[in-house]
């Protein structure tokens, strides 16, 4: 079972990306349970959604204490309870400029994968909305789902300017590849 932690705050697109991969996996086929926790439940407060994902049906009914993956809009929410949610195996997709070198001095138990989100979003059009990049570059980290069903639940599900959040989705996956062959 691959279980994903997805953490931003309210009016970032934590949610929504959320239920675009769940939306996704669903696509395939697959078993899938999607969650979410408002904080405040208003802009700029912590929101975290959790998705299971599996090959069999999915009867866990528990919070996720131990991810798989985790999606953070905000590097400064990498601290306490979604820190305590990482093992060492655990992928931190991080929305950041920052260099992973950066990050391996300050967090140096974990395997962080920064990729700037809001650059790639602003080259593509879509200004400061970051979840299209950002679920690319999950998508790569973990080795699924499939861009292309990425690529087809965007075209689906954005309101506007799909083929910008097609475009962002892509350049985030291909951020995180070439980490990755650097990496190897």
């Amino acid at each position: 079972m691959l279980q994903i932690i997805i953490q931003g705050r309210g009016g970032q697109g934590a949610q929504t990306a959320g239920n675009l991969l769940a939306m996704a996996y669903f696509a395939e086929g697959r078993p899938v349970q999607a969650f979410a926790s408002y904080g405040g439940a208003r802009r700029g407060t912590p929101v975290s959604s959790f998705i299971r994902v599996d090959d069999k049906p999915v009867r866990l009914r528990c919070d996720i204490e131990q991810a798989d993956a985790i999606l953070c809009f905000d590097a400064t929410l990498l601290q306490g309870a979604l820190l305590a949610a990482a093992h060492s195996r655990t992928l931190i997709v991080v929305n950041s400029s920052r260099s992973v070198a950066e990050f391996r001095q300050s967090l140096p138990n974990h395997r962080v994968i920064p990729v700037d989100g809001l650059a790639i979003s602003r080259r593509q059009g879509l200004g400061r909305i970051v979840n299209s990049a950002l679920l690319g570059a999950l998508a790569r980290a973990v080795g699924d789902p499939p861009l292309p069903v990425l690529e087809r639940m965007l075209l689906q599900q954005s309101p506007k300017l799909q083929e910008q959040n097609v475009a962002a989705c892509v350049e985030g996956y291909r951020a995180v590849d070439a980490q990755l062959l650097e990496a190897a």
